[in-house]
């Protein structure tokens, strides 16, 4: 590595340390602000069971603080990095040694390539494990947590449901789950029977709900009702740990791409929700690359006297890229296009009116 990349890459380093610090603290310090008084609501917590809870808390979201601004903490370091050399006319000698400008964000470039591998890792390695405890509120411990679960289905068919899940405890009371089975060649399901208890605890090793006072109800359309059976355990791949997450379908993006896909399989009810998670999975790394490159040859200005308004003019349009992502994230699983939602298509429609921008911004760059 050359001294002028050494020297590029120090000062992009040095802006991504700024700006991942200025904008992680500031998240984290409006949310406690707003939020206080939720972890005081627990009058059997001491004080440092409540600074406990409130490090946990923002320790595991802090995680999902940076999915969320990955991309804006790297154009904000791009600034401070491009914007010193600029002040301090580094530009000018750089390209009056006969280098390109092209070549001094060749680093910068790099480094954001590394730190979007970051990001990938963060969103499918990192975040689902803790998905159950992200979706948690600002007052709730494990010690009186609990849940209702309706219709939640596994890749057998079965739909879970319950007045009351009790997390630390891993329990079901008074479930009740339909048993389903699909006919051969067909996508619709076929109600079989229908199974009581008076609790149901995950059996890690066997893959199964263990039963207490299981029973089991035979449902056919050839035959009448069959008394109830007794029954010991259900089979299924529904673990404690998808419970919290699977209740609504504004926490499938707290799953993995592999989740999703076998979430798909079992013909979930938001279906428009989950392929637009899949979609936006794959295309959020490429559009946080995106606003980068249509940010960095504006800030190339040479010139100190057009700094600000080049910053302006990148913060604008990285802005714009930011909040037409967020508003087809929105649209996506809602609009109906021709008849049908597409999801794909909002899912990529910031890549296709942002890539020609950035094309011709490179292209336009004088170097």
């Amino acid at each position: 590595m050359k001294i002028l990349d050494k020297y590029v890459a120090k000062n992009f380093l040095t802006g991504y340390l700024i700006s991942f610090s200025v904008l992680m603290g500031l998240r984290i310090m409006i949310d406690l602000f707003v939020n206080i008084d939720e972890f005081t609501e627990n009058a059997q917590l001491t004080t440092a069971q409540m600074l406990a809870n409130i490090g946990a808390y923002y320790g595991r979201h802090s995680f999902l603080y940076f999915r969320d601004f990955a991309g804006m903490i790297t154009v904000i370091a791009a600034v401070f990095s491009l914007g010193k050399m600029t002040k301090h006319n580094e530009l000018t000698a750089i390209m009056a040694s006969g280098v390109s400008l092209k070549r001094v964000i060749a680093p910068i470039l790099f480094l954001s390539l590394v730190f979007t591998g970051f990001h990938i890792i963060d969103e499918e390695f990192i975040i689902p494990p803790m998905a159950d405890k992200l979706v948690r509120s600002h007052d709730d411990v494990d010690e009186t947590l609990t849940y209702d679960l309706w219709f939640l289905s596994d890749s057998q068919g079965n739909l879970f449901c319950s007045q009351q899940y009790k997390v630390r405890e891993e329990v079901i009371i008074n479930p009740s789950i339909i048993t389903r089975a699909r006919k051969e060649g067909s996508i619709l399901w076929d109600v079989t029977g229908v199974i009581k208890a008076d609790s149901a605890k995950y059996d890690h090793e066997k893959n199964s709900w263990t039963l207490k006072n299981g029973m089991f109800l035979t449902i056919s359309r050839h035959l009448a009702e069959m008394p109830y059976q007794p029954v010991s355990s259900c089979p299924s791949d529904l673990t404690p740990k998808d419970i919290p997450v699977r209740r609504q379908s504004a926490h499938m993006d707290l799953l993995s791409s592999y989740d999703l896909m076998r979430l798909a399989r079992q013909n979930p009810k938001d279906l428009a929700r989950l392929y637009a998670q899949k979609n936006f999975r794959l295309t959020d790394p490429i559009i946080n690359f995106i606003m980068l490159m249509i940010s960095l040859p504006l800030l190339v200005c040479r010139d100190p006297k057009n700094l600000k308004s080049a910053v302006f003019v990148s913060f604008g349009l990285t802005s714009l890229c930011y909040i037409l992502t967020f508003m087809s994230k929105i649209f996506a699983s809602d609009v109906v296009i021709a008849g049908s939602v597409r999801p794909e298509l909002w899912a990529w429609l910031p890549i296709f009116i942002f890539v020609p921008i950035a094309i011709i911004e490179l292209d336009s760059m004088k170097t």
